[in-house]
């Protein structure tokens, strides 16, 4: 790499400043949900039509459903192989000597999530860009609609087992004081009180509330400061003052997205053991030998 690149977060400022280098590829990454009427699941569709209509100038679009999920697991948004995966961001442009800078229009969701994907292939240069598309426009940077072109690069994966975890895992670690289980959704989703439901209100028992929104500042979409990201989870019990309590950590959410913003911000905050479970509630809560917690009785 020619240029020293901010990671894992790069602001706005720091990439307007960069926007010429060839070794950086921004990608955008995000969908558009919309709640069921009944509240019990929702519709997710490409942000596509967002990108389209203005966005980081040399952005190009990533879909978070047809192209970067596993088709045969029967979850969105889920995990594909590591080849796949690799293929699919090698299309983006995105191999060796290449940064990416990546960014979404949701409280950065998407974008830790992409940069937690990369991360469980093996590559490492790629940082979020803190607060993405609402806080690039409130900086009055510009924005396009032209398209760029990439030339497609050949990215080889190196997995690193243990970043994503199946169902089975978290079955394993209930009861397991040496995991910690964090939930992204809502305060009032983690009570059985509102929001989505996935088919059944409540929580993976024993799981603590650290929602992915609380991280984040609620107009810029920037996260907060260092000292109160780690304030938040230390509230919560999953670290401790000065330290990061010893555990392995897992989080999760719906559909594994807010998550994976759990688990960034556990990295930014030096924490080593964390994993995000993918399938989360979408597949958790759909599954009646899975039990869950605080909902109404007989929920």
């Amino acid at each position: 790499m020619t240029a020293v690149w901010p990671r894992p977060l790069i602001s706005p400022a720091e990439l307007a400043a960069r926007l010429d280098r060839p070794e950086l590829r921004v990608i955008e990454c995000g969908a558009v949900f919309t709640v069921l009427p009944d509240r019990s699941d929702f519709r997710a569709e490409s942000a596509q039509a967002l990108y389209d209509a203005g966005h980081v100038p040399g952005a190009v679009f990533a879909d978070p459903i047809a192209a970067l999920s596993d088709p045969a697991s029967g979850l969105r948004f889920t995990m594909p192989e590591p080849a796949r995966l690799a293929e699919a961001f090698g299309r983006l442009g995105v191999g060796p000597g290449a940064f990416a800078v990546l960014y979404c229009r949701d409280h950065n969701v998407f974008a830790a999530r992409l940069w937690w994907m990369l991360r469980a292939i093996g590559f490492d240069d790629a940082a979020v860009l803190d607060g993405g598309f609402a806080r690039w426009v409130s900086e009055g940077r510009p924005v396009t609609t032209d398209v760029p072109r990439r030339a497609a690069a050949r990215l080889e994966p190196r997995p690193r087992p243990g970043l994503f975890v199946e169902k089975a895992t978290v079955r394993a670690a209930l009861g397991d004081s040496g995991v910690a289980l964090v939930n992204a959704l809502s305060a009032e989703q983690h009570a059985g009180r509102g929001g989505v439901t996935y088919g059944r209100p409540g929580r993976i028992p024993g799981s603590v509330s650290v929602p992915a929104r609380s991280l984040t500042d609620h107009a810029t979409h920037a996260f907060l400061p260092l000292d109160r990201l780690r304030a938040a989870f230390e509230a919560a019990g999953i670290l401790r003052a000065g330290g990061a309590g010893g555990r392995r950590v897992v989080t999760y959410c719906g559909a594994g997205i807010a998550a994976s913003s759990d688990a960034f911000v556990l990295a930014l905050l030096g924490v080593a053991d964390v994993a995000v479970y993918d399938g989360s509630l979408e597949e958790w809560a759909r599954d009646p030998a899975c039990p869950m917690e605080g909902g109404p009785p007989g929920a």
